[in-house]
């Protein structure tokens, strides 16, 4: 694809225009990437108070699969991407009939379906030298019947529409197995074998157009109820050959479906007797994720500034980080005191701590549960890095400051 340059101009004599589906916080984040670049700026969303449609140049609030919709989008834009998986990838492929779309649609349903990601992780095992866990796919009653009890105990995870926890449920055995697919109304699921946790880590990786990949250091994630809670990115949370493993595998996740955009490929690190442990393939997102975050004030180039670059053919940088990073992410939660009423968290302490970089989505209305913003933490060296961080975790009532 010939580079779409900020200052390209359409017969119309407008700017270059960059779309995005989705108006949540990712694709806010994209927006202000894209136009410190110059860009013009599209989203759809239905929402007329979507993150990203209240700051992006236009905003069309239609539904993801409205055909008039998408004709719009089409007409204004030079070229699109998303900001989360589940925008339906027929849309993503009607959209690539006229402009194009990064990444693509064959890309994003894989991601959409676990079933196919798991397949698509185990054919690329041989190359990456990382597999997903052992699993078993239940679409129908006798795959119910064949499962293994050697995959128990495990996770029952629907096949579609699961994040951030939702969607799965914990089985001891095949008697809760069978209750719980049918507490999921018999939908297609995974069943993924129970695995010795040590650590969860990701790696975040963008790709061109011509196939030249950049990537992230991989970032070590703490999980709270399926939800990322924060994220460590300095040079010691993993160990050095496990980081490279984990980077070379995740690239070849992105060279195998010859992938555009920004990737983010998560990984369970367990106890299987080495020294560091073992390496294990847990999901992917097609867009800027949460764990990376931190790029956007620990880097020289940031996650959605990749994002810009890959899906408008422009060059690739390699990021370099340039501070120890913790990123603390901030749910609705901390809105509310003890007894549930309102209130205005202090902002003030937290601000006055050295290193602290606070980014909020402008959600509206806060919701336990619900990503308001993040706070990312830079510093000198990792210590002082790790004291802010629990400084301000303290101050916001954060739970877990042990795992800072």
């Amino acid at each position: 694809m010939s580079p779409i340059f900020p200052d390209a101009q359409l017969p119309s004599g407008q700017p270059a225009t960059l779309g995005v589906m989705g108006g949540g916080q990712l694709g806010r984040m994209f927006v202000h990437a894209a136009q410190r670049l110059g860009y013009v700026t599209a989203v759809l969303d239905p929402d007329p108070q979507s993150p990203a449609g209240l700051v992006s140049h236009h905003h069309i609030q239609t539904g993801y699969s409205d055909a008039h919709g998408l004709a719009q989008l089409s007409a204004l834009c030079d070229a699109v991407t998303t900001e989360f998986e589940n925008v339906p990838a027929d849309a993503l492929a009607t959209l690539a009939t006229q402009r194009p779309v990064a990444p693509g649609s064959a890309a994003v349903g894989i991601a959409q379906d676990r079933i196919q990601e798991k397949a698509h992780f185990e054919a690329c095992a041989n190359v990456s030298g990382v597999r997903c866990a052992p699993h078993a796919v239940i679409e129908t009653a006798e795959q119910l019947k064949a499962v293994s009890p050697d995959l128990l105990p495990g996770i029952l995870k629907t096949a579609r529409m699961g994040y951030d926890g939702k969607g799965q449920v914990r089985v001891k055995d095949l008697a809760e197995l069978a209750v719980a697919w049918a507490a999921f109304k018999g939908t297609p699921c995974v069943l993924e074998k129970l695995l010795p946790l040590k650590a969860e880590c990701s790696v975040i990786v963008a790709r061109g157009w011509e196939g030249a990949v950049v990537s992230f250091a991989p970032q070590r994630n703490v999980h709270r109820d399926g939800i990322l809670a924060v994220t460590h990115a300095y040079e010691s949370n993993l160990p050095v050959a496990l980081s490279e493993r984990a980077r070379t595998a995740t690239k070849s996740i992105a060279n195998h479906i010859g992938y555009v955009g920004v990737l983010c490929v998560e990984f369970f690190v367990i106890d299987d007797g080495s020294e560091h442990g073992g390496l294990v393939v847990n999901e992917m997102a097609p867009r800027p994720h949460n764990s990376g975050h931190h790029t956007m004030d620990a880097c020289d180039v940031s996650q959605f500034d990749l994002q810009v670059h890959a899906m408008a053919g422009l060059p690739l940088p390699q990021p370099r980080q340039h501070s120890p990073a913790i990123m603390l992410n901030l749910l609705g939660d901390i809105w509310f005191d003890s007894a549930g009423q309102d209130r205005a968290p202090n902002w003030q302490s937290v601000l006055a701590l050295p290193g602290t970089h606070l980014h909020l989505y402008g959600k509206r209305h806060a919701r336990p549960g619900r990503k308001m913003g993040h706070l990312n933490i830079t510093g000198a060296d990792i210590a002082g890095v790790k004291a802010t961080a629990r400084k301000a975790a303290s101050i916001l009532g954060l739970p877990g400051l042990e795992d800072i």
